[in-house]
């Protein structure tokens, strides 16, 4: 049996303490598990291939598990200036009365209004850049699941900057997007197939 003491990267043990409706969280995240890639600052790591472990020895933990025999899938010595906040969120659609996911940003001005976008259309838009200089390449972090209002669950995006990877050679960067690209694509092909639930 796995026990979280084994993980001996912080930044892939995610506290879930704060978050109220804990198994609602829980089958919300398992959805995107190994769909976005992982990234560790402490570490300099991105995981690609990864499993999701809800350790029952600790109290409401979440633990990214890299794949240990696929050690290709993890990319080493990127810089943890390279990732930044967006302020884009996945919510779930009852949020906003509607049904299904969306992709929302939070705005710093709270007088400036988002407009909820369905998820699929939103993954849309971020694969048709994915070719650009400057691609969005949607990445998760430690503290991005989190909670509107106290009941319902949440993902913040952060975004992995190919241009500020100036210590990788250009084919490591290169992989880096297309794995990053491939993942949203069957995440775009599944969340009209499967209708991801909140």
């Amino acid at each position: 049996m796995y026990s979280v003491k084994q993980q001996r990267n912080a930044d892939l043990v995610w506290d879930l303490q704060k978050i109220h409706q804990h198994k609602r969280a829980v089958n919300f995240v398992k959805q995107f598990e190994n769909h976005f890639c992982v990234f560790s600052a402490s570490v300099r790591q991105l995981y690609t291939n990864y499993s999701v472990f809800f350790p029952e020895e600790a109290n409401r933990q979440l633990v990214i598990l890299p794949d240990p025999y696929a050690f290709h899938d993890t990319f080493s010595h990127l810089s943890p200036e390279a990732v930044q906040s967006t302020g884009l969120h996945v919510i779930p659609g009852n949020l906003i009365g509607k049904s299904g996911l969306y992709l929302i940003i939070s705005h710093r001005d709270k007088n400036v209004r988002s407009v909820p976008i369905p998820f699929q259309e939103g993954i849309r838009q971020i694969l048709r850049r994915s070719n650009s200089e400057d691609p969005f390449l949607p990445v998760l972090m430690k503290g991005d699941l989190r909670e509107f209002n106290e009941q319902l669950p949440c993902l913040h995006l952060h975004r992995l900057r190919l241009k500020e990877l100036r210590a990788m050679s250009s084919l490591d960067r290169e992989s880096i997007r297309s794995v990053i690209t491939d993942k949203l694509m069957t995440l775009y092909q599944e969340s009209g197939a499967l209708n991801l639930k909140a």
